[in-house]
């Protein structure tokens, strides 16, 4: 009721017109929502000390007062809310898990210089189920965990051979099972093979693996053979 009747009151030009600048300079601030320290609100003119003033800065206040408070919970409620809806867990760190099995057949590839893929990966699969025999014990389980799963599939496939071969005889064996493949070629097959696993399993681990397996693999893993000769 008192916010209509300050129209028809007669006051000063200079009153209306700090009414005017109060009623300017107070939206800005309303319409911040947050930015409640903007310095606009230094220059609001207090000397006007008519009651229509004052009324008017009453009736200004009370509204300015409600759309301040909305914004300022939606804005800090938003915040939060984001916060706890676009929480993820971490990234795996690089090289916490074990190697792709698409990595191991470009490795493989790369290092015998395949053509292709396919070839790489067929080779590998040969290979892998050859050795999966010779390993047995904690020194199979870790090995399968190192790899990816779909090479330890292959290994864990295979049923312990009764007597380790020795690195001439697995060559030969390998190469009964590539069709048109001579030793030399299964020697460079089963090599492109071996050599890549240390750096994916761990110098650790092949050296747990090369001692359960008679002299001269160490070469097939592309490491000196350090084995004493008879």
């Amino acid at each position: 009721m008192s916010a209509t009747t300050v129209p028809s009151v007669t006051v000063p030009k200079s009153m209306v017109s700090h009414m005017t600048t109060t009623q300017t300079l107070t939206k800005p601030v309303t319409t911040a929502g947050t930015t409640a320290t903007r310095p606009t609100t230094r220059s609001i003119t207090t000397e006007a000390t008519a009651p229509a003033t004052v009324m008017s800065a009453a009736t200004a206040t009370a509204p300015a007062i409600s759309a301040a408070t909305a914004p300022a919970i939606s804005a800090a409620t938003a915040p939060v809310m984001s916060a706890v809806t676009t929480t993820e867990a971490p990234p795996a760190r690089p090289g916490t898990a074990a190697a792709a099995w698409s990595d191991l057949i470009a490795e493989v590839q790369d290092a015998g210089q395949y053509p292709t893929a396919a070839e790489a990966e067929r080779v590998t699969r040969i290979v892998l189920s050859a050795l999966g025999g010779h390993v047995v014990g904690d020194e199979r389980v870790d090995l399968a965990r190192a790899l990816p799963e779909e090479a330890a599939r292959v290994i864990a496939d295979q049923i312990p051979v009764t007597r380790r071969l020795t690195a001439a005889e697995f060559v030969d064996s390998v190469a009964t099972r590539i069709e048109g493949a001579t030793p030399a070629t299964a020697r460079w097959d089963v090599s492109s093979v071996l050599s890549v696993l240390p750096s994916l399993v761990g110098d650790a681990l092949t050296t747990r693996v090369l001692a359960q397996l008679p002299p001269g693999y160490a070469l097939l893993f592309g490491r000196a053979d350090l084995s004493p000769t008879a």
